[in-house]
């Protein structure tokens, strides 16, 4: 049974359709990564797994259980399953790191407060900001800002952790160590749907590769697959000219 089930799904933005029928899936612990031109709907499968853009077709099953996206209380069921990092931070900018990474567990999960706090160290721990703990986020650099984003988004304890291009804001130099954080998730079987432009690093840590044009997927397979024997003539113009570079 796969971990994540995204099946036919379709959405619009007033009469635009920008989800065409989207259909991939994935296993506990695998990544899949969602990659094409701008505008292809890459983010937009992100925020409709998310309930942010409302699905108009098809259907989303987390763990075998359909998820009903016209339910209020079954999208904060959703939300409580999955987590999103977006390309901006969106760090509270009046906390501290620590601040930050326990204010939705203790404020609104209720969870236990030794345990929130012990949790979130051991996240600061993984991502590499153990000594910034109490710092504020205009004391870190964005790459430190986004690795605080991504065990922000941990501490929640997502069962799917969903990546919008969190490397696109960055300076090139700051790029490799958020990239280096998600691969200790992917090392402690982090089920992940990841946007990526970043495609050495899709080629390296994805299971599957999903092709997308015109709110539409093209084509998936493994990495290999896609980058070196793409079957449809528009992955190939897509590969070719960005592997060039």
């Amino acid at each position: 049974m796969p971990h994540l089930a995204v099946n036919d799904v379709r959405a619009k933005y007033g009469s635009l359709e920008v989800l065409k029928g989207i259909t991939f899936s994935i296993e506990k612990g695998e990544i899949a990564a969602l990659v094409g031109p701008s505008g292809s709907g890459k983010s937009t499968v992100l925020r409709a797994l998310m309930g942010l853009t409302p699905i108009t077709g098809g259907a989303v099953d987390i763990a075998g259980e359909t998820m009903n996206y016209s339910s209020a209380k079954e999208v904060r069921a959703a939300r409580d399953r999955m987590a999103v990092v977006f390309q901006q931070y969106n760090l509270f900018q009046n906390m501290t790191v620590m601040q930050n990474l326990t204010l939705a567990p203790l404020k609104i999960k209720k969870w236990d407060k030794s345990e929130v706090m012990s949790e979130a160290r051991r996240l600061l721990g993984l991502v590499g900001l153990s000594d910034k703990a109490e710092a504020y986020s205009d004391q870190l650099s964005g790459g430190q800002q986004q690795r605080v984003a991504l065990a922000r988004a941990l501490a929640l304890k997502p069962q799917i952790l969903l990546l919008d291009e969190v490397t696109s804001a960055l300076d090139p130099e700051l790029v490799n160590e958020v990239l280096d954080a998600i691969r200790k998730l992917a090392d402690e079987g982090m089920t992940m749907v990841i946007v990526s432009h970043e495609m050495a690093f899709v080629r390296e840590v994805a299971d599957k590769v999903v092709f997308m044009d015109a709110g539409q997927i093209i084509e998936a397979g493994t990495p290999a697959e896609l980058f070196d024997t793409p079957k449809t003539d528009r992955a190939r113009d897509f590969f070719s000219k960005i592997l060039r570079h």
